[in-house]
């Protein structure tokens, strides 16, 4: 139950804020937050993570569903076994890819607009779906080294 609520919740945010953005700024118009840290950029991805797979949008689409099944597989067995951070971090992951692949099947492209420049880096624009996908793998890695570091101490 708690999954779900993730998902939905984190899916709710993620379309609400591309849809406010969409709505506000034309593809590449930009605006400062923080000079020289932080703006929102509205871009049209057509690619994956630093618009890999440019154009692909059939490939993209077939495994974002294909990860969705995986992850939620998991994150169902996670659950059964009371891996309570596992099935979070799954559920994070599968409201990113759904928020994603939700863009790629209605729009053709994902809509990004996040902008950072971290250490003089302009970091590829993202969004929250990218967030929430980004942030689960991140927590559950974590969670697994912790667990091998516990087993290995045993």
């Amino acid at each position: 139950m708690r999954e779900g609520i993730i998902i939905a919740a984190t899916l709710l945010v993620d379309l609400i804020t591309k849809h406010v953005i969409q709505a506000s700024y034309l593809p590449g118009q930009s605006t400062t937050v923080i000079d020289g840290f932080f703006y929102i950029h509205y871009v049209q991805n057509d690619g994956a993570a630093w618009s890999m797979l440019r154009g692909r949008q059939v490939l993209l689409c077939l495994i974002a569903v294909v990860a969705i099944f995986v992850m939620l597989k998991y994150m169902l067995e996670a659950r059964e076994k009371k891996q309570d951070i596992e099935a979070v971090c799954l559920a994070f992951m599968i409201a990113g890819a759904a928020g994603n692949l939700i863009d790629r099947l209605l729009l053709g492209y994902v809509r990004d607009f996040l902008d950072f420049f971290i250490f003089g880096y302009d970091f590829p624009v993202f969004n929250v779906a990218d967030m929430a996908l980004s942030v689960g793998v991140i927590v559950l890695i974590l969670w697994m080294l912790a667990g091998d570091r516990k087993e290995q101490k045993a």
